[in-house]
């Protein structure tokens, strides 16, 4: 409170300051500038006659004087001193009070004085980084235009894509680079990898290809296996991605940078809802009808997880597809409409069951 009554009184003092010259008398002012004129009209006649100026130019010269006199003259009859100098003193105590007042008044029922300050600095700085990359992104668009086989710019342009969450735009980067800059692992892992952000999440058959074309070229690359270990989540096979997860971790460099996110994916697939070594031995040894069954009670176990907690958006992905799989269309798209009532705060979220929805053929 403190801070506000101080920037009141320096709003007050700048107001102040500058409306003060209104409030002063003058009642001089008119007179004076009529003797101003007087003194030039004896001036220029005192030049006339020194030869200092012609006939001409005096005349010229004493019209344009006697003019301004004259002008001089009305005002001063027109709005005497006294009352000029009474509104001026009116009109600097009505913007000395009334304007801070109002000011005060609209900012503490429209702004927001609780909120903290940002520094000028962190604000300006932000502002240039965004008009840099933008600027820059315009750029390298502009040249792709004029070169569109430039697959060197694909290749620059697509991670800024990803950065800025134009996932659809980094996916057709991602194409060009290898199409027009030759066939790599890393180019077709980074095109697996744009396209599945591009689904939100979900590898889709093409990223598939993508990332098993780059692990035929390295077997050891690790982006793709974990998003093939991931591709086999989705699709239910939650061993195989276990057995995928396993064997990079076992032969990963201690130091490795991707080690606790492998791990982490590892320990979801492991835990509840999951397919034992004990249950895959015995699913061998089923019939057609009991592996089935096996299977139907492994959705039940997940739709009825969900039901007591909605908030798991990979489990609801998991029981959509699942439910596909099955063939039981109706099922999928109820499981569809169940997230979305669970998942309603969470736009994200929404936006990733309507985009999975729409790839299912279940919308609605």
């Amino acid at each position: 409170m403190t801070l506000w009554f101080l920037f009141a009184l320096m709003t007050a003092a700048a107001i102040f300051a500058a409306l003060w010259p209104l409030g002063r008398r003058d009642p001089s002012r008119g007179g004076s500038d009529v003797a101003v004129y007087r003194d030039q009209l004896e001036e220029i006649e005192r030049d006339r006659a020194a030869g200092q100026i012609g006939d001409a130019e005096a005349e010229a010269a004493r019209v344009e004087v006697s003019r301004r006199l004259l002008a001089a003259a009305d005002a001063g009859a027109v709005e005497p001193a006294a009352a000029a100098a009474g509104r001026r003193r009116a009109a600097a105590l009505i913007a000395l009070i009334v304007l801070p007042l109002c000011a005060a008044g609209l900012y503490l029922s429209l702004g927001s004085p609780e909120l903290p300050g940002q520094p000028l600095a962190a604000r300006m700085q932000e502002s240039r980084e965004n008009q840099s990359i933008q600027s820059l992104v315009a750029q390298v668009e502009a040249h792709l235009e004029r070169n569109p086989q430039d697959g060197r710019g694909w290749e620059v342009l697509a991670p800024v894509y990803l950065k800025l969450g134009r996932f659809d735009d980094a996916a057709k980067a991602r194409r060009n680079a290898l199409a027009y800059g030759g066939e790599t692992v890393e180019r077709q892992s980074d095109l697996g990898e744009a396209l599945a952000a591009a689904n939100n999440g979900i590898v889709t058959a093409e990223a598939k290809r993508a990332f098993e074309r780059a692990v035929a070229l390295d077997a050891t690359h690790p982006k793709a296996r974990f998003f093939l270990g991931l591709a086999a989540e989705q699709d239910g096979q939650r061993e195989q991605a276990a057995a995928i997860w396993r064997a990079m971790l076992a032969n990963a460099a201690a130091d490795a940078p991707w080690v606790n996110f492998v791990r982490q994916a590892l320990a979801r697939v492991e835990g509840e809802g999951g397919p034992s070594a004990q249950d895959v031995a015995a699913a061998a040894q089923m019939s057609d009808q009991q592996r089935n069954e096996m299977v139907q009670g492994m959705v039940q176990r997940l739709a009825e997880r969900l039901r007591q907690d909605g908030s798991d958006i990979e489990g609801w992905l998991r029981l959509m597809r699942a439910y596909m799989v099955l063939g039981e269309r109706d099922k999928a798209r109820a499981a569809a409409s169940d997230a979305r009532r669970a998942l309603a705060a969470d736009p994200d979220k929404l936006r990733m069951i309507d985009d999975a929805a729409k790839g299912l053929g279940i919308e609605g």
